[in-house]
């Protein structure tokens, strides 16, 4: 029977449902497996075992796309107003922001090539073979399906392969599919609608043995593998714009076409109506459009997000983008993976149980430190006889090994087999001193067929005994005693059963020990010898325990109005009890991956919106929700860190992988990265990226009013057929040095008092609220009324213009100086120590930019450049006056505000 790829690889989902005869036959191939000349034929004709490159855009391209941003669309315009007014300085550092910004984005963005080749690493490197009953070594590139390839512990799966023999094998798939257990691997076919992490018959590319060895046929290589299959989702997932993204690109439309109306406005009307020169006309719109262009703005936004990503990094989270640092401030849904996340990914005995006792063990993961308590009370372990007799079969039956390495104690092995290990340590039983008092004399082996493990011990008195482990339902049934204090009894098999069933209900695996008592010439070990006549010694209860900060920072995100649910490729009930102590759903309701297959897309927004945790969920299933959620209104951080949760990663508004123990799939698709693998980073990211929204918001508001404040001077001087109060380069230089020195400082504002109380930022609404227009409406007419009335003031006086201009100016600028301790809060009251003296940059940037002012005036090369002029004490009075009354009012409307229950603008 000859092969056809294209039929077969539309039918590899299947390859788990049917038999090993009817896979080698689709295959054409045999257990001794392929001709030499066969696997070439196959080889040329339908490719490497290696996922296809995608294609790329060129360097130039790339590097060109990073202006295709619309901060950078209003950067450029403002540096070719800025270049076109010969205000070189000005230009120079708006380019130069741009270029930056854009050399930045050209090294950190790129995510969907770096992540197809993050997994195309992942492929192990070499493979061993049987050809035509051969066993050889060959490179997995060469594997082509139909081979037949031979596993042993510590092999990474270089194809997905249907297995046919299996013996001890276990397979760690966490990556793919966020099951933090080893998986037992056997030869049986399973359903067809199975998750992926129920298909025990088979092993797929990228996951790695962890113990045992097998045999299996390769049915995918490439793009037709889970991995191949996952890297071509990446390459298809579009990514969403950051909010702060779309709410400047609306700001920024109608800002401009606010402004385009109004010069062209300010210009007919001029021409027309007050008989101004074509050219003075012409420049007085040009002026007007300068005064109320915020050029400043878009180079301040990126400073701020520049700084909270070197916040974040101080906080172990790593920001790739920038525009991610405000994502996080929108954030309302958290969705999580379980392992490695929100758990520690290390296996924990929690609970032993004996006849007589029942214990709760302190520690989490693979350390040895911890205690034992009996109903709440601490109690000292050697007291308990049954009980360390318990932990010594544990520690000798067992094939792992634990040692330490600088702070970290590393497990080679089986975790649940080193979680028995550190139980041991616990309780003060050294690994070295009991295999020399109880040497090992023979072993059989873990086996899916008979689900035990047993080993033959002889002491230094030629005692012999049996230690056996292994599932419960099967330990049980070679058991007739229990032991209990010290003594054997008639076994028990209700109340055991009772405890198995009750124990396995909070999510945890159970383990159950046994031992016989044999003959000290006994030097083999036999299923006979075990099948009936032991001794129960006691159960345990093994689970992937949750992180103790994470439980912490589940609270913290819910308070701040962010929900959490969980999406693991793990089971229902352990899934739910993890949940349940995290506070993550109720501890009852979790949806399967089978179960969303059978739901349609409105169907789904339902109950993505009602449920919290959703179990053995792959890849597609993730990448779903997320973007369910998206469809409700959701702003949506995803965090990951196995290959399973790349697609997802990407598609999500903020993608978060694990820096330690995450993949490198996971990282490159991801926004940002946790150095600590740390849940509770999230919760201080966020706490970051509200800030930073803030921040911008207060930006927005405290240079908007000084750019209305200019333009409106300039039109109520046309309207009125004055001579301009303020000239194009004096506008110029008010909106540089403002810029350069107290807008910047507005970035360095930390978190208000309840930024992580609120709930998020609306994501659809407008940068500016109803509220934040009145408060830059409010200012800007106080600013045009304060400065119209002293240029008024003056001119009726008979100061000369420049004198009037140098007025204008100066109280321009005292007036931004006092409105920055306004803007420090929004709605709070600045009357404090820390709203006076809280931020040292505000204070230092108000001390620099008096300095540039008195120059300004005084200076004579800069009365040249600006055409200003000295001014007296009484005008400096008279300015001062202006300056406070605009602090006190814009004060006493934040205290109306508060007055009337405003909580947050």
């Amino acid at each position: 029977m000859s092969y056809d790829s294209d039929r077969v690889a539309n039918e590899t989902a299947l390859w788990h449902s049917c038999s090993v005869e009817k896979v080698l036959k689709e295959f054409a191939t045999e257990q001794s497996g392929l001709a030499a000349t066969e696997a070439k034929l196959r080889l040329e004709k339908y490719g490497a075992n290696r996922l296809k490159p995608p294609k790329t855009e060129s360097v130039i391209t790339r590097f060109l796309l990073q202006f295709h941003n619309v901060l950078i669309y209003i950067l450029l315009g403002a540096f070719v107003v800025t270049a076109f007014l010969g205000h070189w300085i000005d230009s120079g550092v708006i380019l130069g922001v741009v270029i930056i910004n854009a050399i930045i984005g050209f090294i950190q963005e790129g995510k969907a090539e770096k992540a197809l080749n993050a997994i195309r690493r992942m492929l192990s490197l070499n493979a061993n073979i049987l050809r035509e009953g051969q066993r050889m070594q060959i490179p997995a590139q060469q594997l082509v399906p139909g081979d037949i390839v031979l596993l042993r512990s510590g092999d990474k799966i270089p194809a997905d392969l249907r297995l046919f023999s299996c013996k001890n094998l276990r397979i760690e798939e966490a990556a793919l599919t966020g099951e933090s257990e080893a998986v037992e691997k056997s030869i049986q076919a399973v359903e067809a609608i199975t998750a992926i992490g129920d298909r025990f018959c088979m092993a797929y590319s990228g996951t790695l043995v962890v113990y045992g060895q097998g045999m299996g046929v390769v049915v995918a290589t490439g793009q037709h593998t889970e991995i191949g299959r996952i890297s071509q989702m990446i390459a298809q997932v579009d990514k969403l714009a950051s909010p702060l993204l779309r709410q400047m690109a609306i700001f920024g439309r109608w800002l401009t076409i606010a402004i385009l109306v109004l010069a062209a406005s300010i210009f007919g009307y001029g021409l027309l109506l007050q008989d101004y020169p074509l050219d003075e006309i012409f420049m007085a719109a040009v002026s007007m459009a300068i005064a109320a262009i915020p050029e400043g703005l878009p180079a301040i936004m990126t400073i701020t997000l520049a700084l909270g990503v070197q916040n974040m990094a101080r906080r172990n989270a790593i920001v790739r983008r920038l525009p991610a640092v405000e994502t996080l401030g929108a954030v309302t849904v958290i969705c999580t993976d379980k392992t490695g996340t929100l758990t520690r990914n290390e296996m924990t005995v929690q609970n032993v149980i004996t006849a007589h006792d029942q214990l709760r063990v302190s520690g989490v993961g693979y350390v040895p430190t911890g205690g034992f308590s009996r109903d709440g009370k601490e109690i000292q372990i050697t007291d308990y006889v049954d009980m360390l007799e318990l932990f010594r079969a544990g520690l000798l039956c067992n094939e792992a090994s634990l040692h330490q390495r600088d702070d970290t104690w590393i497990i080679q092995g089986d975790p649940t087999e080193g979680a028995l290990i550190t139980l041991a340590m616990k309780a003060e039983l050294d690994p070295i001193s009991e295999q020399k008092t109880l040497p090992r004399a023979d072993v059989i082996p873990f086996e899916s067929e008979h689900r035990f493990m047993a080993t033959l011990h002889h002491d230094h008195a030629g005692h012999g005994l049996i230690y056996v482990k292994g599932a419960p339902e099967e330990v049980l049934a070679m058991c007739s005693y229990q032991l209990s204090q010290g003594e054997d009894h008639p076994i028990q098999l209700d109340f055991w059963r009772a405890k198995i069933s009750a124990t396995s209900k909070t999510g945890q695996r159970m383990l159950a020990m046994a031992s016989r008592v044999v003959q000290a010439k006994q030097q083999t070990l036999s299923i006979s010898d075990v099948e009936a006549g032991l001794t129960l010694l006691g159960l345990v209860g093994i689970i992937d325990p949750p992180r103790e900060e994470a439980i912490t920072a589940v609270q913290q995100c819910h308070a701040a109005g962010i929900h959490v649910k969980m999406i693991t490729g793990d089971h229902c009930i352990t899934a739910c009890t993890i949940g349940a102590k995290l506070g993550i759903g109720d501890g009852q309701r979790a949806i399967t991956g089978i179960e969303l297959d059978d739901m349609d897309d409105v169907q789904l927004h339902q109950v993505v919106a009602d449920v919290d945790i959703f179990a053995r969920a792959n890849p597609e299933h993730k990448l779903r929700l997320v973007t369910a959620l998206q469809n409700n209104g959701e702003v949506v951080a995803m965090t990951g860190d196995g290959v399973n949760d790349a697609p997802a990663l990407k598609r999500a508004d903020i993608g978060v992988a694990m820096g330690q123990k995450g993949t490198e799939v996971a990282k490159e698709a991801a926004e940002m990265v946790l150095t600590d693998d740390n849940f509770a980073s999230i919760a201080h990211a966020v706490e970051e990226g509200r800030t930073v929204y803030d921040n911008i918001r207060k930006t927005v508001v405290y240079i908007i009013p000084t750019s209305g404040g200019e333009a409106g001077i300039l039109i109520l001087a046309i309207i009125l057929g004055m001579a301009l109060p303020i000239t194009p380069v004096q506008i110029l230089w008010i909106n540089m040095v403002t810029t350069v020195t107290l807008a910047i400082s507005l970035s360095f504002e930390r978190p208000e008092s309840g930024v992580m109380s609120r709930p998020p930022h609306d994501p659809h609404a407008s940068i500016l609220s109803g509220f934040l227009v009145w408060r830059i409406v409010f200012v800007s007419l106080l600013m045009i009324a304060g400065s119209f009335a002293l240029y008024f003031w003056e001119i009726t006086q008979g100061s000369s213009v420049e004198l009037s201009r140098t007025v204008v100016v100066n109280v321009l600028v005292m007036c931004e100086i006092v409105y920055l301790f306004n803007c420090r809060y929004l709605l709070a009251s600045v009357f404090s120590r820390q709203g006076l003296f809280g931020n040292r940059y505000v204070l230092l940037a108000v001390g620099l930019l008096l300095l540039m002012q008195l120059l300004f005036t005084y200076w004579s090369v800069m009365q040249q450049l600006f055409g200003t002029t000295a001014l007296d004490a009484e005008a400096w009075g008279r300015i001062i006056v202006i300056s406070l009354i605009l602090f006190l009012l814009i004060e006493f409307e934040k205290f109306v505000l508060r007055r009337r229950g405003i909580q947050s603008l």
